[in-house]
């Protein structure tokens, strides 16, 4: 099995726990960040299964349990930290194991060292560097939409600094958790005029200082590995402008693109279940790595995609044919999605399968009635600099005009063909950019995008009679590399990401646009590598790159500050199949066409409109937290003798529980008590229960520490009752 940044973060929080508990019973005390974090790799039962008794969010209210250990994973906010103490204060929990997502603050840590009694309270303390979110086997995202305008937007510079370390500890944390040790270099744009083009270079600085901090402290790290030294490049949304703009037709790409995809905690797309049928349903299925279609076909051109969805369920056919109706056609996705309403027996395929048929005709009817053909073939013209035959192009202008003319053409479609066609040219005087708006039927406002670009590096004015200097391509096209065959025409353009990871993986990446923090001292070091020549990769000459058995393949990390788009994860992906590497995506948050567009507006909008975060008021630990329990209310007066002697007679009904952790959940011990004197009966009564009946009154009571009942079915009813402080 090759990497996966999911397991690797999957086995990370389970290992810590059960390193933990040892057997023992303990409860698991989440907040609302590390909850996300430990939800998006970890299921409920899997924790449950590994000896913990309860799992509760640490801002609610939870009833005390002074008898039993708590392991907290937390992050290491201030409030968090408050919530923490209010626990020690009130001994909710009889001692806590702290886990820590994040770094915590010198001060907040000086703040936990000073609480009185903490060295009794707090059975240890560590630290997993887990902030942040697989998404898929190679990428990670942070789900940070806000750090676009925080990076980008000039009334934001206050806040970058402190969102420049958070991102910095995070990319350190993904290296820590995969046991890599990079090499760290960076994007330096040349002849950059933006603000934002220093951004790369602080950022690398900055994760330097963690990792090298983090080896400090950690003798041990890196691990021991006969992996290749890993590289780390990081970059921005300036190198690439038109990634984000262009009509991409791989699957994964295109479905973000067209269809009404829900980006939340989960990813999803809502369909209808046996569409036609007297049980049709709508149901919001997920697309995720445990979907093996989505994961086989996500990267596939749509063409390939639709052939393969047809080919595969046409081998199911083959395969049972007692299901295929006489004259049934299996040559159409309509046809297709038909027959699969009538296999209820495979429900799981039939959902799976139905899903992505109906996703893929979805694709392709937009694709048909909005004219993206069209549309796509001058995109292609303008990213790439050369037309369908490799050549200068000609008559742009009036190709964009008739598309511009053209109703089918969506709005947005429009905005993004003008805004392609700017870059394209480096810049053109306002009064142009004016004309196009009109004659897309756009509002002159969406002029201030265009210009909000600048930000990001882009070239978007150009003054009349000034000498038109269209920058050259950071990565010019082979002249050498053949052309695309016909069918996949519409795909000519490269993102930048793949160009770089194609020239890194053969030792050519220019030192100068690309440097390293600590420069190596061979300068020729990638080059040799790349030829099998280092003696730091551990292997001989003649092993080449793609004959290297998987455990020893090189990881490459790739760190797009201010978000990635679909077609540059696809090229991350497709270096790592083409090179023999692992190329690991990593973003803030992914990137739609609409959402790049509607980023890049708020660029020019009142700050406070964008609701960042970073300037919400501080959360605070709740009140509640600090209340101590009220004492317990006096008993009326009962009449002990009545009590006493009707409870005489009563013997137990079984023995006493085992303490949690000796034994399967639940388990009873069968050895029978010796008889109950009445004098014994009598200390088992409670004064808060006079009305109890005499079994109950003599029922014994489970040992200090214990926290399950003794019928093992509803412990573990309760356990997911209070799954996450929620009654179900």
């Amino acid at each position: 099995m090759g990497l996966s940044v999911l397991q690797e973060q999957h086995d990370i929080i389970l290992n810590e726990i059960r390193d933990i508990t040892q057997g023992d019973w303990k409860c698991l005390i989440v907040d609302e960040n590390s909850r996300k974090i430990v939800d998006n790799v970890v299921t409920e039962d899997e924790v449950l299964n590994i000896n913990i008794a309860t799992i509760e969010r640490i801002e609610e209210r939870r009833e005390p349990n002074p008898s039993m250990d708590a392991i907290y994973i937390i992050s290491p906010e201030p409030h968090i930290v408050d919530c923490l103490l209010a626990d020690f204060e009130t001994r909710r929990y009889r001692r806590g194991y702290l886990v820590w997502t994040g770094l915590l603050d010198p001060t907040l840590r000086r703040k936990l060292d000073d609480f009185p009694g903490i060295r009794q309270l707090r059975a240890a303390s560590q630290t997993l560097f887990i902030d942040f979110y697989p998404r898929e086997s190679h990428l990670i995202t942070f789900r940070d939409p806000w750090s676009f305008p925080i990076l980008y937007h000039p009334a934001c510079n206050h806040l970058i600094p402190k969102h420049m370390q958070s991102l910095a500890q995070r990319i350190a944390g993904v290296c820590i958790t995969l046991g890599e040790y990079p090499r760290v270099r960076f994007y330096r744009p040349k002849n950059a005029v933006h603000e934002a083009s220093v951004l790369c270079s602080h950022l690398a600085r900055f994760v330097q200082e963690e990792l090298d901090g983090y080896a400090h402290w950690n003798p041990n790290f890196p691990p021991p590995s006969n992996r290749p030294q890993s590289t780390l490049i990081v970059t921005d949304r300036s190198m690439d402008l038109m990634a984000p703009l262009l009509h991409e037709f791989t699957y994964q790409a295109m479905a973000h693109d067209l269809l009404p995809i829900k980006d939340a905690d989960k990813v999803t797309y809502r369909t209808k279940i046996n569409a036609g049928m007297a049980d049709e349903t709508e149901k919001d299925m997920e697309l995720s790595d445990k979907d093996k279609i989505w994961v086989d076909n996500r990267h596939r051109h749509m063409k390939d995609t639709i052939d393969k969805l047809m080919g595969d369920f046409q081998k199911f056919l083959d395969e049972n044919p007692h299901f295929t109706n006489d004259g049934a056609d299996a040559t159409s996705l309509n046809a297709i999605r038909e027959m699969l309403a009538g296999l209820p027996q495979f429900q799981e395929m039939k959902e799976a399968y139905s899903l992505h048929l109906t996703m893929a005709q979805e694709c392709m009817n937009i694709f048909q009635h909005n004219k993206l053909p069209d549309l796509a073939s001058i995109e292609q013209t303008m990213s790439t600099g050369l037309d369908e035959d490799s050549r200068k192009p000609k008559n742009v202008l009036e190709t964009i005009v008739s598309l511009l003319d053209d109703e089918a053409i969506l709005p947005s479609d429009r905005l993004r063909l003008i805004i392609m066609y700017i870059l394209y040219r480096g810049g053109v005087i306002m009064e142009d950019v004016q004309k196009l708006l009109f004659h897309a039927s756009l509002p002159s406002q969406d002029g201030e995008i265009i210009t909000n670009l600048e930000l990001l590096g882009g070239k978007t004015s150009h003054v009349l009679k000034e000498p038109r200097q269209v920058p050259p391509p950071l990565f010019p096209r082979d002249p050498k590399s053949p052309p695309p065959s016909e069918e996949y025409a519409l795909s000519r353009y490269e993102p930048a990401v793949q160009s770089m990871l194609d020239a890194l993986t053969k030792g050519t990446l220019d030192q100068n646009v690309f440097p390293y923090v600590k420069p190596p001292m061979d300068p020729n070091e990638d080059f040799l590598a790349a030829q099998g020549g280092s003696l730091r990769a551990g292997r001989p000459n003649w092993a080449a790159a793609g004959r290297r058995p998987p455990e020893n393949r090189q990881r490459i990390m790739v760190f797009m500050a201010g978000g990635a788009t679909y077609s540059e994860n696809r090229a991350c992906y497709q270096v790592s199949r083409e090179k023999g590497r692992d190329v690991v995506l990593i973003t803030s948050h992914m990137l739609t066409p609409q959402l790049y567009v509607r980023q890049v507006a708020d660029l020019s909008r009142d700050k406070r409109q964008l609701d960042i975060p970073m300037e919400r008021p501080k959360p605070r630990a709740p009140a509640h937290l600090f209340e101590r329990p009220a004492p317990p209310q006096p008993a009326p007066p009962t009449n002990h003798h009545a009590s006493s002697s009707s409870s005489s007679f009563t013997h137990p009904v079984g023995g006493v529980p085992n303490r949690p952790g000796t034994g399967p959940p639940g388990a009873i011990s069968l050895a029978p008590l010796p008889p109950v004197r009445p004098i014994a009966s009598m200390t088992n009564l409670s004064l808060t229960s006079s009305g109890a009946p005499a079994a109950a009154a003599a029922q014994p009571a489970p040992l200090a520490g214990s926290s399950h009942p003794p019928e093992g079915k509803l412990h573990k009813e309760k356990k997911r009752r209070n799954f996450l402080g929620m009654k179900k």
